[in-house]
């Protein structure tokens, strides 16, 4: 059966009763329907383990972050153990783009997916809509005579489709920083504030515009008012998933909210979450953004390899292709004590490959395990849940990378030669001027949130493996100071994403009032 007919065979328990799991009040549950519903950020008195899910560098076809979280979740909930997972909202560009769906896959689902897939509670409408909204602002302000004396506007619309066309002008929705704000939020005090403190644009004094300049921020905090609260959905298996902010991790930050997280958390024993692409992106920038900005830390790390893809970083060889199931080991001990390899089994993968796959892991110093919940569901995952909670008896030893007092291109420098294993950092004009300007008025003390490639650790996607005795290089820099990071731009990365020759809307159809070809 394909993911959508498996989902579609399981009946969804009402969500009033997957919130009762974990002691949500009725009081506090907005309904979507029978199926999903909206959480009021009320916060429990539970104190619960952070599980992150990450991975190696991907193929184009993804590797299993998620299908591994959701079975881990099933798997610890089959263990009796009180569990949810928070994961992000897709996005409708890849959805219809290249990817499909963003649910899981086989028996580790999300449901109802078609829903989560596409409009959902409405969320990323709600950003798409606050930021362009802003942008409107800009531009009536300008035409009514332009009081702020604004020379250059720096703020983008934005839209949830790939369309390449918008590329000059439009962001895609889950790259924008209203996304980035809405997720690393606290609660709509903070969420106003921070709307606020976005730069639009630079005067005739090269100073910075902002949209509290325009007295905009209570209107985008109205659109976004109902946004901020949490979504609540289920597994196949009936375990409660958190799904709540969808930026994506190549191009933005890469993690769910701050407030889902929080709120799992006080109502959970154990949170699985995950972090998008590769450890390199989205477990570096959960860890040096999502963590700082909202005072948590990760009680494990599950690093997720299959062998597809570490044979595509091999150019076809598995030996070849370890090195880069190394450098992600090597990289996460750099921020964290308790990891675990799991291996996204696939049904023609071989037993000497996976034993392969397992004395690399041993010989590197963390254990390994095998996850078959496409296949099975949580049973697929029970060995991987032993093994985590095994692990979560250790305490972990988390730090950051780097302290973000330090200079932009230090930070910068940081990243490139302790993550990328990059040897040196080349700026371009435009880069340093960028870079000169946010150091001048004071704005320096940020994290870092690189856009790159997720095929490899550098920022060609050429470059498979482990790359070494290279350089990177910094095309552009942006002050995301409502979010509370700046972003820097290696190589040639797009913030509008462009269609596929065969786009997945190709398949995607209705057929007796039933959705078909979603997955």
């Amino acid at each position: 059966m394909t993911d959508i007919e498996i989902a579609n065979s399981i009946k969804c328990e009402n969500i009033i009763d997957i919130a009762s799991k974990l002691n949500i009040n009725e009081s506090d549950i907005e309904l979507y329907g029978n199926y999903k519903a909206k959480i009021k950020p009320r916060l429990g008195n539970k104190n619960g383990k952070l599980i992150l899910v990450t991975a190696i560098n991907p193929t184009p076809f993804g590797e299993g972050k998620t299908t591994v979280s959701i079975g881990l979740g099933d798997a610890l909930n089959k263990l009796n153990k009180n569990v949810s997972i928070a994961l992000r909202e897709p996005s409708m560009g890849p959805v219809f783009g290249m990817k499909g769906g963003a649910t899981g896959g086989g028996y580790s689902q999300v449901i109802p997916m078609e829903d989560i897939n596409l409009h959902f509670t409405g969320d990323i409408h709600a950003i798409t809509s606050a930021n362009n909204l802003l942008s409107a602002a800009i531009d009536n302000h300008i035409f009514r005579g332009n009081e702020l004396r604004i020379k250059k506007v720096l703020f983008k619309r934005c839209l949830d489709v790939n369309d390449r066309s918008l590329r000059d002008s439009f962001d895609i929705t889950a790259a924008s920083e209203v996304m980035a704000i809405l997720t690393l939020s606290s609660d709509l005090e903070d969420l106003e504030k921070r709307l606020g403190n976005i730069i639009i644009g630079i005067n005739e004094d090269e100073e910075f515009v902002y949209a509290k300049d325009l007295n905009i921020e209570s209107s985008l905090t109205v659109i976004l008012k109902d946004a901020i609260k949490p979504n609540l959905v289920q597994t196949l298996e009936h375990t409660p998933v958190f799904i709540h902010g969808g930026p994506f991790a190549n191009i933005a930050h890469g993690c769910s909210s701050v407030i889902a997280t929080k709120l799992a958390l006080s109502l959970s024993d154990y949170v699985i979450t995950e972090a998008g692409f590769g450890a390199d992106l989205g477990a570096e920038k959960f860890f040096d953004i999502k963590c700082r900005n909202a005072n948590i830390k990760p009680d494990c790390v599950i690093l997720v390899a299959t062998i597809k893809a570490l044979k595509h970083n091999g150019n076809g060889s598995l030996d070849d292709g370890l090195c880069n199931l190394v450098a992600h080991i090597n990289n996460l001990k750099k921020n964290n004590t308790n990891i675990v390899v799991c291996l996204n089994k696939y049904s023609d993968d071989l037993d000497e490959e996976i034993e392969v796959v397992r004395n690399c892991s041993i010989e590197n110093g963390v254990s390994m395990e095998i996850s078959t919940a496409y296949i099975d569901g949580g049973d697929g995952a029970i060995n991987l849940a032993n093994m985590v909670l095994e692990k979560l008896n250790n305490e972990n030893d988390f730090k950051y990378l780097y302290d973000t007092n330090l200079s932009i291109k230090e930070k910068i420098e940081i990243l490139s030669t302790n993550i990328y294993n990059a040897n040196s950092v080349d700026y371009t004009e435009k880069a340093n001027i960028e870079i000169d300007n946010i150091e001048q008025k004071g704005l320096s003390n940020l994290p870092i949130c690189v856009a790159k490639t997720q095929y490899s650790l550098s920022d060609d996607k050429n470059k498979l493996g482990y790359p070494s005795n290279y350089s990177v290089t910094v095309k552009d820099i942006k002050l995301y100071n409502g979010a509370g990071f700046i972003t820097v731009y290696l190589g040639d990365i797009l913030t509008m994403p462009g269609l596929p020759i065969h786009p997945n809307y190709e398949d995607i159809k209705l057929v007796d009032e039933k959705i078909i070809g979603l997955s």
